[in-house]
């Protein structure tokens, strides 16, 4: 059986995109920090008659990452990656402080980096695989009091712009998933947005994002008022 690990797993999209793989057939690999997490939403994906497994880490950490992928790769058919982990600080720049801006750099752009370099060579090695990185729209256009989380997904979307045209006819898929806003667990702590009747629910986007799989970029905006 193949499997895809997904990072971020613990809840909103990673949680509802496993769901999803699991039912095309996948072992689903959940990663992330919270053990307690993955391993509900590992319960749920069995209770439904998948597969899955859970991979607590710290996409931060290369040196974790390699350990753990080396061992996982012995005994797990790795076949595909969604790069879904990543957090958010908002608010002007200048209120930004240097630990929230190396947070959000270090997860989003250096932790999507690391576990993609990791995991990359076993695919070729397959000569198949899928590469999804959950870009968000604040990777296509600025927003206000979302500069350093916009800059940390710009990055991102010129990572894997460049890896489309590196890997190009390898068999290997990569999709960028731009998303509008989601009411998700994401937000709990901000006040940053005052109306999410604008959100489309986590699982809303995971569906829309497995009906244009096939697609190198997928946006999908927020709902119209």
């Amino acid at each position: 059986m193949k499997t895809i690990l997904i990072t971020g797993a613990g809840s909103g999209l990673g949680k509802e995109l496993a769901f999803l793989f699991s039912k095309k057939g996948y072992h689903i690999l959940l990663s992330g920090r919270s053990a307690e997490k993955l391993l509900s939403v590992k319960n749920e994906i069995e209770e439904a008659g998948g597969k899955a497994d859970t991979l607590p880490l710290d996409i931060r950490n290369p040196e974790e990452i390699s350990k753990k992928i080396e061992e996982i790769s012995k005994n797990f058919q790795i076949y595909g990656l969604v790069n879904n982990a990543g957090v958010g600080h908002f608010g002007p720049f200048l209120e930004t402080s240097v630990a929230q801006i190396l947070e959000m750099c270090e997860t989003n752009i250096l932790g999507t980096l690391f576990i993609t370099k990791a995991i990359l060579p076993i695919l070729q090695s397959n000569g198949e695989g899928q590469i999804m990185n959950i870009i968000s729209t604040a990777g296509l256009r600025g927003k206000v009091n979302e500069s350093v989380y916009a800059a940390s997904k710009f990055a991102i979307r010129g990572f894997t712009e460049s890896l489309q045209k590196e890997l190009e006819g390898s068999g290997i898929k990569i999709n960028a998933v731009y998303m509008g806003g989601m009411n998700t667990p994401f937000w709990e702590g901000s006040d940053h947005i005052k109306d999410f009747s604008r959100f489309r629910s986590a699982q809303e986007v995971a569906e829309t994002i497995m009906d244009q799989i096939d697609q190198d970029s997928i946006i999908i905006g927020s709902k119209k008022s």
